[in-house]
């Protein structure tokens, strides 16, 4: 498992502040094309300058999987100006 995240609920989950909204929403904006890239899609939130990840695979029946995995290394690789 990625460095910061952990399972909750099933789910490998990581929760990332930023300096403000606008940063927090340009993180979110990189992650989402990452993950369609990947066709892999987060269950998210964003309130103000934080964003909550939730990750888990639905075709496995919700369990995390390398799916998840590579998500969640890519999200770290762009999260270097977050706050965490």
């Amino acid at each position: 498992m990625s460095a910061g995240w952990d399972i909750r609920e099933g789910k490998l989950c990581r929760s990332f502040t930023f300096k403000d909204f606008s940063e927090a929403f340009a993180f979110m904006t990189r992650v989402a094309m990452i993950a369609e890239k990947q066709n892999h899609h987060p269950e998210w939130s964003n309130v103000y300058n934080t964003v909550h990840i939730a990750l888990s695979t639905h075709d496995a029946g919700g369990a995390v999987t390398e799916k998840d995995q590579r998500l969640a290394a890519a999200i770290d690789r762009l999260s270097v100006n977050a706050a965490t």
